[in-house]
């Protein structure tokens, strides 16, 4: 139903239930990075806003919490602290801004070009692999680097291990709207456990008031961190445009001509830098709610108003941001003992389905090195111009990309039979 004479209530039923299948993944990043989820709930609504203002309101997708930037929000915020972060944040998001006015100019052939699917797929498998010591070690009971033993590991291992086994069975056998929210149910069956071995500490939720405004933080531009930040912005820049094509594919409609890849490229962009002027984490379309969309049926690029709506709502209920800072981390750890890997499956499964010949000696060679330099935490440089991890590995597959002989001019089949 395209509803532009939709009723009202249905809108705004519509709309809970968007923010509903998104929540899970949007506070669960904040959380993992040491961010504030009442901000990433402002942010994730202000963005949806924001790109739905730059799209004409088009196209039916909620902005939420990138995972990609977990492993080089947590190590730039060790290194440069948390307003550091947030300047690259921003700078990420100009990234998109940038990329969009290179499709304006010159058409999506450009980012085929530029990132084709033998430089982006190691980047995400790095992301995916390189954070799953943060996982396991959370699982246990652990902190993210497993220096501090925060629940003992017993007790950690008997809520984390259900949580892992309620989100893959959820996952796997839930119907109609409960499959589409396997981490929220995760949290649930983790949370109650954990309350049960008396686990979690209710102290900040009975201080918070209902009301308060989210803890915004402003961003401070730090050379280092921007290059911690804005590398890894080149994932999350294909994933965009899979996300586009996909909810294209559900409502039978061409985005990328029609508002068109250049103001989807943007509309992400502003998201993500207001984000980064707020305290939040960076934004990305998120597959789940595109999932939410198929199942319902429900094509109206209004009802992502109303779920942008009342995710700025909850981010000024004060307690319920303390709830979320309750949760404890064997809860999330097991959780994202699959999301870490769900990251890297989504990186293989774009090597296999563009058929990339990993026995041609060029494509091995941007592949091995980049996963190297990604998941081993390789450093070039030292202080101020120092790059890391996931960052250098994106630009590392970039440049071989670009110099290392043997390039035939790559053709996303997907995305040039879309245009």
């Amino acid at each position: 139903m395209t509803g532009t004479q939709e009723p009202l209530a249905r809108q705004v039923l519509a709309g809970a239930q968007m923010l509903f299948v998104a929540f899970g993944a949007l506070v669960l990043m904040p959380l993992i990075t040491g961010m504030d989820p009442n901000v990433a709930l402002f942010t994730a609504g202000l963005g949806t806003l924001l790109f739905q203002l730059v799209t004409r309101r088009q196209v039916p997708v909620f902005l939420a919490s990138s995972f990609a930037f977990i492993a080089p929000i947590i190590a730039a915020k060790g290194e440069f602290g948390l307003p550091a972060v947030l300047g690259g944040v921003v700078a990420a998001g100009l990234v998109y801004v940038l990329l969009g006015f290179a499709v304006r100019i010159k058409g999506a052939g450009f980012i085929d070009r530029l990132l084709p699917p033998v430089v982006i797929a190691p980047v995400i498998i790095s992301i995916g692999l390189a954070l799953s010591p943060v996982a396991v070690n959370m699982a246990m009971g652990k902190s993210g680097d497993g220096a501090t033993e925060l629940v003992p590991y017993g007790t950690a291992m008997l809520i984390s291990m259900p949580a892992l086994l309620t989100t893959l069975l959820v996952a796997v056998l839930g119907k109609g709207l409960f499959r589409l929210v396997p981490i929220l149910a995760g949290v649930f069956v983790g949370y109650s456990l954990a309350l049960a071995f008396g686990v979690v500490d209710t102290s900040g939720m009975l201080a918070a008031p209902w009301l308060a405004v989210p803890n915004f933080v402003a961003p401070e531009f730090h050379l280092g961190a921007i290059l911690f930040m804005v590398p890894v912005a080149l994932a999350p820049a294909i994933e965009h445009i899979g996300g586009v094509v996909a909810i294209g594919g559900v409502t039978g409609n061409n985005y990328l001509k029609n508002p068109g890849l250049h103001r989807t490229l943007l509309g992400d962009g502003l998201a993500t830098s207001a984000a980064g002027l707020f305290g939040g984490p960076p934004n990305t379309t998120y597959a789940e709610v595109t999932g939410a969309v198929m199942l319902t049926k429900n094509y109206n690029p209004k009802i992502m108003t109303w779920a942008a709506a009342f995710a700025i709502v909850l981010a000024f209920i004060g307690k319920f941001g303390a709830a979320l800072l309750s949760i404890p981390v064997p809860v999330m750890g097991g959780i994202l003992c699959l999301l870490f890997g769900s990251i890297a499956v989504v990186g293989l499964s774009t090597l296999i389905r563009h058929q990339i010949d990993l026995s041609e000696a060029r494509n091995l060679i941007i592949v091995s090195v980049t996963l190297v330099f990604g998941i081993g935490g390789m450093v070039v440089g030292n202080g101020e111009f120092s790059l890391s991890g996931i960052s250098l590995a994106a630009i590392v597959a970039l440049l071989l990309n670009v110099l290392l002989p043997g390039a035939e001019g790559w053709k996303n089949k997907q995305l040039d039979e879309t245009l």
